[in-house]
Parts: structure tokens; sequence; C-alpha cells
């Protein structure tokens, strides 16, 4: 990649945000741990992990059994603490509209 589109890729966003109340934002493009994004007009955060395209990652922290919220609604409650700058998928939350798999123990603390 030439030095003008790393800089483009750098200023072009890397996360939407689909809800003012949002505590995750969904990745856009793959996103490696250590970068820096701006979620919307919020404060800028570092990755904590590497977030494939169209997952989630957190933007704030989330307590355990926390609510994971998309679309200004909550989609899951969190299965242990999540970091702001975390990935967010089905390794630390459980949905909230989605039958669960009785094969697996996915109880909230």
């Amino acid at each position: 990649m030439s030095r003008a589109e790393t800089n483009a890729a750098a200023r072009s966003p890397s996360v939407l945000s689909l809800g003012e109340t949002d505590n995750v934002v969904v990745a856009i493009r793959p996103l490696a741990r250590g970068a820096r994004i701006t979620p919307g007009d919020g404060p800028s955060l570092t990755l904590l992990d590497d977030v494939p395209f169209g997952h989630k990652l957190a933007i704030v922290d989330i307590a355990p059994g926390g609510p994971v919220i998309k679309y200004d609604e909550t989609i899951g409650r969190a299965t242990c603490a999540i970091a702001a700058g975390a990935h967010v998928h089905v390794h630390n939350v459980v949905s909230a509209r989605l039958p669960g798999d009785d094969s697996q123990d996915r109880r909230l603390p």
C-alpha cells in the first residue's frame, strides 16, 4: 500500500455506531490489536484484540452481567468484564435475542 493509501485508510472510518446509547460499535473493516480508533464523537481508544470485519467492539467498559447495547437496544449480557477496546462476541456475551445452546454453560456470573 502506498503512503497516500495508508494515510487515506487512517482517515477513513473504521467503525460504525448504530445508536446513540450503544456501548459497542461495529468494525467496517478488519481491525488489528493495538490500532487506535475514534468512534463517532467519543474519545480515541486502543484495540485490545483483533476485531474481524462485521464484529463488535466495546467503546466503554462493560461489567459482568451488564447490557451489551447495539441499535439502542440490549442485544445481550456480558458474561465477564469487557474492557473498552475489546472484541465483543460469543466468547464474552450471551444473546438476549437468540435461544442458548443447552450443551454449553453460558450462564451469567
